[in-house]
Protein backbone atom coordinates (compact mmCIF):
# COMPACT_ATOMS: atom_id res chain seq x y z
CA UNK A 1 0.00 0.00 0.00
CA UNK A 2 1.35 3.39 -1.05
CA UNK A 3 1.38 6.04 1.06
CA UNK A 4 0.44 9.45 0.42
CA UNK A 5 1.33 12.63 2.41
CA UNK A 6 -1.38 14.85 3.17
CA UNK A 7 0.07 17.70 1.04
CA UNK A 8 -0.77 15.39 -1.91
CA UNK A 9 -3.48 14.08 -0.87
CA UNK A 10 -4.90 17.93 -0.80
CA UNK A 11 -3.59 18.87 -3.90
CA UNK A 12 -5.27 16.09 -6.10
CA UNK A 13 -8.35 16.90 -3.94
CA UNK A 14 -8.35 20.52 -5.41
CA UNK A 15 -7.45 19.43 -8.67
CA UNK A 16 -10.44 16.76 -8.37
CA UNK A 17 -13.05 19.13 -7.00
CA UNK A 18 -12.34 21.73 -9.96
CA UNK A 19 -12.74 19.43 -12.59
CA UNK A 20 -16.02 18.11 -11.32
CA UNK A 21 -17.05 21.14 -11.32
CA UNK A 22 -15.89 22.27 -14.64
CA UNK A 23 -17.36 18.70 -15.92
CA UNK A 24 -21.19 18.78 -13.96
CA UNK A 25 -21.51 22.32 -12.64
CA UNK A 26 -21.56 21.30 -8.97
CA UNK A 27 -19.41 20.99 -6.36
CA UNK A 28 -18.49 18.33 -4.20
CA UNK A 29 -18.51 18.99 -0.23
CA UNK A 30 -14.99 19.50 0.34
CA UNK A 31 -14.12 23.00 0.63
CA UNK A 32 -14.63 22.58 4.74
CA UNK A 33 -12.13 20.12 4.96
CA UNK A 34 -9.93 21.80 2.82
CA UNK A 35 -10.33 25.22 4.40
CA UNK A 36 -9.15 23.33 7.46
CA UNK A 37 -6.00 22.47 6.19
CA UNK A 38 -5.27 25.76 4.59
CA UNK A 39 -5.68 27.97 8.16
CA UNK A 40 -4.00 25.81 10.30
CA UNK A 41 -0.81 25.28 7.98
CA UNK A 42 -1.13 29.62 7.11
CA UNK A 43 -2.27 30.76 10.30
CA UNK A 44 0.09 27.66 12.37
CA UNK A 45 -3.19 25.92 14.14
CA UNK A 46 -3.51 22.98 15.79
CA UNK A 47 -6.21 20.63 14.41
CA UNK A 48 -8.76 19.72 16.91
CA UNK A 49 -10.21 15.73 15.17
CA UNK A 50 -13.39 15.35 18.27
CA UNK A 51 -16.34 14.19 16.68
CA UNK A 52 -18.97 16.78 17.66
CA UNK A 53 -16.40 19.47 18.79
CA UNK A 54 -17.60 22.67 18.37
CA UNK A 55 -14.19 24.08 17.29
CA UNK A 56 -12.19 23.04 14.43
CA UNK A 57 -8.43 24.21 15.69
CA UNK A 58 -6.44 25.92 18.77
CA UNK A 59 -3.92 28.83 18.65
CA UNK A 60 -0.31 27.40 18.84
CA UNK A 61 1.46 31.01 19.49
CA UNK A 62 1.32 34.44 19.23
CA UNK A 63 -2.08 36.22 19.15
CA UNK A 64 -3.98 33.20 18.99
CA UNK A 65 -2.32 31.18 21.33
CA UNK A 66 -4.61 29.20 23.04
CA UNK A 67 -7.71 30.43 21.08
CA UNK A 68 -10.44 28.38 20.35
CA UNK A 69 -10.98 28.79 16.59
CA UNK A 70 -14.04 27.73 14.23
CA UNK A 71 -13.15 27.57 10.28
CA UNK A 72 -15.41 28.38 7.57
CA UNK A 73 -14.27 28.05 3.71
CA UNK A 74 -16.32 29.05 0.48
CA UNK A 75 -14.90 28.67 -2.90
CA UNK A 76 -15.66 31.61 -5.28
CA UNK A 77 -17.01 30.60 -8.37
CA UNK A 78 -19.05 33.13 -9.65
CA UNK A 79 -18.51 37.14 -8.73
CA UNK A 80 -21.83 38.20 -10.43
CA UNK A 81 -23.72 36.19 -7.40
CA UNK A 82 -24.31 39.42 -4.95
CA UNK A 83 -24.33 38.19 -1.70
CA UNK A 84 -22.99 34.24 -1.03
CA UNK A 85 -22.97 33.13 2.54
CA UNK A 86 -20.85 31.46 4.63
CA UNK A 87 -22.33 28.70 6.90
CA UNK A 88 -23.77 29.12 10.11
CA UNK A 89 -22.11 30.83 12.97
CA UNK A 90 -23.72 30.73 16.45
CA UNK A 91 -21.89 32.70 19.11
CA UNK A 92 -23.44 30.95 21.97
CA UNK A 93 -21.02 27.95 21.53
CA UNK A 94 -17.59 27.71 23.57
CA UNK A 95 -15.16 29.66 20.68
CA UNK A 96 -12.89 32.76 20.52
CA UNK A 97 -12.71 32.96 16.36
CA UNK A 98 -13.84 32.50 13.25
CA UNK A 99 -11.75 31.78 10.23
CA UNK A 100 -12.71 32.04 6.78
CA UNK A 101 -10.63 30.70 4.37
CA UNK A 102 -11.72 32.16 0.52
CA UNK A 103 -10.61 29.67 -2.11
CA UNK A 104 -10.62 30.36 -5.98
CA UNK A 105 -12.17 28.51 -8.78
CA UNK A 106 -9.38 25.95 -8.47
CA UNK A 107 -9.92 25.48 -4.76
CA UNK A 108 -6.39 27.43 -4.19
CA UNK A 109 -6.86 29.76 -0.94
CA UNK A 110 -6.38 33.40 -1.96
CA UNK A 111 -7.50 35.08 1.49
CA UNK A 112 -8.56 34.20 5.24
CA UNK A 113 -9.91 36.56 7.66
CA UNK A 114 -10.86 36.28 11.40
CA UNK A 115 -13.52 37.44 13.53
CA UNK A 116 -13.88 37.45 16.69
CA UNK A 117 -17.20 35.81 18.74
CA UNK A 118 -17.96 39.27 19.64
CA UNK A 119 -17.93 40.70 16.67
CA UNK A 120 -19.96 37.77 15.12
CA UNK A 121 -22.48 37.90 17.75
CA UNK A 122 -23.08 41.87 17.48
CA UNK A 123 -23.10 41.46 13.69
CA UNK A 124 -26.03 38.89 14.31
CA UNK A 125 -27.97 40.92 16.75
CA UNK A 126 -28.11 44.02 14.50
CA UNK A 127 -30.30 42.34 12.01
CA UNK A 128 -32.17 39.79 14.84
CA UNK A 129 -35.33 39.93 12.85
CA UNK A 130 -33.78 38.36 9.59
CA UNK A 131 -34.52 34.17 9.63
CA UNK A 132 -30.93 34.04 8.40
CA UNK A 133 -29.64 35.55 11.05
CA UNK A 134 -31.19 33.49 13.46
CA UNK A 135 -29.63 30.90 11.86
CA UNK A 136 -26.34 32.61 12.06
CA UNK A 137 -25.70 32.79 8.34
CA UNK A 138 -23.67 35.69 7.47
CA UNK A 139 -22.30 36.84 4.00
CA UNK A 140 -18.83 36.86 2.58
CA UNK A 141 -18.84 40.36 2.52
CA UNK A 142 -20.42 41.49 5.99
CA UNK A 143 -17.88 38.88 7.85
CA UNK A 144 -15.28 41.09 5.89
CA UNK A 145 -16.15 44.20 7.00
CA UNK A 146 -16.31 42.87 11.04
CA UNK A 147 -13.31 40.68 10.47
CA UNK A 148 -9.37 41.26 9.21
CA UNK A 149 -7.91 39.84 6.58
CA UNK A 150 -4.93 38.11 8.09
CA UNK A 151 -3.08 36.55 4.80
CA UNK A 152 -3.30 36.34 1.35
CA UNK A 153 -1.82 34.64 -1.13
CA UNK A 154 0.37 36.92 -2.39
CA UNK A 155 2.12 38.11 1.25
CA UNK A 156 1.55 35.31 3.11
CA UNK A 157 0.39 36.57 6.94
CA UNK A 158 -0.76 40.60 7.09
CA UNK A 159 1.68 41.94 9.26
CA UNK A 160 0.42 44.18 12.25
CA UNK A 161 0.15 48.14 10.59
CA UNK A 162 3.05 50.17 12.22
CA UNK A 163 2.06 53.06 14.22
CA UNK A 164 3.65 55.99 14.15
CA UNK A 165 1.76 57.66 16.54
CA UNK A 166 3.06 55.86 20.10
Amino acid sequence: MELYSIDKLMHETRQLAAKYRQTTGSTLPVTGEIARFDAARALNLALIDEPGSAIDAVGREGERQDKKIIIKGRAIFDSSRTSPRIGQLNPQQDWDLAVLVLFDDNYEPEEIYEASREAVADALEGKKDSGRKKRGAMSIKQFKIIGERVWTRENGLEQEVWDSQQ
